[in-house]
């Protein structure tokens, strides 16, 4: 039982971000990462890029992706928003 009160309890599990919210922020930031590496270093750094994509169409078309499977597992995070 948790001796925090459910006011609480609800107010925090509502501010938390949704798994979907934290994949598209750590796709956007491996993306513009990619990009700068690619102009920067070598354009062979934009298959980074696509694997991104297809990860983003994995998780479309079955629901899941590798890193939704990470996230959920060690950071618990939820798929969707609780409104």
């Amino acid at each position: 039982m948790s001796a925090l009160t459910p006011e609480f309890e609800e107010t925090s599990r509502s501010t938390a971000w949704p798994l979907e919210r934290v994949l598209f922020l750590m796709a956007g930031i491996v993306v513009l990462a990619s990009i700068a590496l690619a102009v920067l270093v070598s354009p062979w750094f934009l298959l980074l890029t696509t694997f991104v994509g297809l990860n983003q169409l994995l998780y479309v078309a079955s629901g899941t992706c590798g890193a939704a499977l990470i996230l959920t597992r060690v950071f618990h995070l939820q798929k969707g928003c609780a409104r």
